[in-house]
């Protein structure tokens, strides 16, 4: 009598599996990347803050998940408020910053024999101007695509926030005792894909505000000490952050784009540019190689193979989550005896 509920748990593990890739594809293909990131930082963040808050509450249990998702969901907004006087600009006019940037850039690229010195301009093959006459057209080309993006980037912060809200709300939910096979095997996906997030995310985020940290003391700091400052400060700062959440590309971005913005002020402010990020990545190397490498057992082959078809397909949002989608499959396929 109990044949007919035997092949159940395993239908519901396929159709789990199903529902769950149907959900990161339909993620990725309406842009809803930071919402999905910002819920897997809201419910590890109020997780993390609730057993924190319960003994110094010492109130009838289940006050303290409301009160820690209330937290989580609030901070972002005082933050904002504190912060939005001296960085609205930076925050609403993004799209328009860097589009000025990448524009600043090009015309760099162009004037780059002007701006070496003479012996180092003169060794430059002929061919090297039609390279920088492509790389030029390649910053404004996107420079012209960031014209468009005004209301879309706005639209990415407010998917952000939303996210952060669910992810709070669903960790202060209390846990269900029983689940029917399909929710058991949702739950049991969505653990994985947490417990992912938390590996690779959370440790790159840190690595990223360790590195924007040390890049805003360089810049504010250490060239204003120099009597060197560069343009577009600020939009570096935010760019580094950013760009540091994505392994190993990121780091040439940030080296690139600074060096390059270096070399506009002065060919020995470049190369500290340069001999600076080397610096601080050199650790970052480190930290991916031996952390989220060791937690995720993926090599810088198939990291790269991977972010390489995910930029192809869904654009810059692709960098970002290729590395946490990449080791989410592998997770499971591990789990489940594949490889």
């Amino acid at each position: 009598m109990n044949t007919p509920e035997a092949p159940r748990p395993k239908i519901a593990a396929l159709a789990s599996y199903a529902l769950i890739g149907a959900a990161l594809l339909l993620i990725m293909w309406q842009g809803l990347l930071p919402g999905l990131l910002c819920a897997c930082l809201g419910f590890l963040a109020t997780r993390w803050l609730s057993p924190r808050l319960g003994p110094l509450l010492r109130a009838r249990d289940g006050l303290a998940p409301r009160l820690s998702a209330a937290v989580v969901a609030l901070l972002p907004l005082v933050l904002i408020a504190l912060a939005l006087p001296h960085t609205r600009g930076l925050i609403v006019d993004a799209p328009g910053q860097y589009r000025e940037l990448l524009a600043f850039m090009a015309r760099t690229m162009l004037e780059l024999r002007d701006r070496l010195p003479p012996d180092i301009a003169a060794q430059l093959p002929d061919g090297a101007q039609e390279v920088q006459r492509v790389i030029a057209a390649y910053l404004a080309s996107k420079a012209g695509a960031l014209a468009l993006t005004g209301r879309a980037w706005l639209t990415g912060l407010l998917f952000a926030y939303v996210g952060l809200l669910i992810g709070a709300l669903a960790a202060a939910r209390p846990s269900a005792r029983q689940l029917k096979p399909l929710a058991a095997a949702l739950h049991l996906r969505l653990h994985r894909f947490g417990e992912t997030f938390r590996q690779i995310v959370v440790a790159q985020f840190f690595i990223a505000l360790f590195n924007t940290f040390l890049t805003a003391v360089f810049l504010l700091v250490v060239l204003p000490l120099w009597d060197s400052r560069l343009p577009y400060t600020m939009a570096l700062i935010l760019l580094t952050f950013v760009a540091g959440l994505i392994p190993i590309v990121g780091n040439l971005i940030c080296n690139g784009v600074l060096t390059l913005v270096g070399l506009s002020v002065s060919p020995l402010v470049a190369l500290a540019c340069l001999a600076f990020l080397i610096g601080i990545h050199k650790a970052e190397y480190f930290i991916n190689a031996k952390v989220v490498g060791a937690r995720t057992h993926m090599s810088v082959w198939e990291l790269l193979s991977v972010m390489f078809v995910m930029e192809a397909v869904f654009g810059p949002a692709g960098l970002v989550a290729a590395p946490l989608f990449y080791a989410y499959a592998k997770k499971e396929l591990q789990a489940s005896g594949w490889v």
